[in-house]
């Protein structure tokens, strides 16, 4: 039951932070089952984005916050914290600056997934991501509005899910802080 509670907090306070000034367009996870109920979960962040205030210093604030607590901080290890080997990254891709965690789980239920038994799907609920995130589609099937779980078959090795967190309409973009940072 702790593991429960430390887990809802640990997702409230996931959303808090980026649903406050920090956030991204969209999301893609890449599940690799290695073992029985273990394996890879590499996350890529698409466009990280800062508040809607276009201002200096506002976007400075957000790129520090992405920068030590994210980056260097330990908000990733919170939100997975039976993972191992957590490595984070930030880099430019298509003119927008991207993130890649990639980790390392022991069981399924560690980084979100569920399966009932070793005959079952594997499952994964839209509802319960991190970020409040909608559906894009997956490789899997999806349940549809109804039932925002996607499935798998239970012998499937490689799961990718892409998710919409936010549109870059209401926020500033977060590449320059970057490149200036990079120099």
């Amino acid at each position: 039951m702790k593991k429960y509670r430390l887990l809802i907090i640990s997702f409230a306070f996931f959303s808090f932070i980026f649903s406050g000034c920090l956030t991204v367009e969209k999301k893609q996870y890449i599940y690799e089952i290695t073992g029985k109920n273990s394996g890879k979960l590499t996350i890529k962040y698409i466009n990280i984005m800062g508040s809607e205030n276009d201002s200096t210093a506002s976007t400075e604030e957000d790129f520090n916050d992405l920068i030590d607590n994210y980056l260097n901080g330990n908000v990733i290890d919170q939100s997975y914290p039976a993972a191992t080997n957590i490595q984070k990254r930030l880099f430019e891709e298509n003119g927008q600056l991207c993130g890649e965690v990639t980790l390392y789980f022991n069981n399924l239920n560690d980084v979100y997934l569920f399966k009932l038994d070793k005959k079952s799907p594997i499952m994964f609920s839209v509802v319960q991501s991190i970020d409040g995130e909608e559906y894009i589609d997956s490789n899997g099937v999806f349940g549809g509005e109804n039932m925002k779980v996607v499935f798998w078959p239970s012998k499937t090795k490689k799961l990718i899910i892409n998710t919409k967190v936010s549109s870059p309409d209401s926020y500033v973009s977060l590449l320059d802080n970057y490149k200036e940072w990079k120099k």
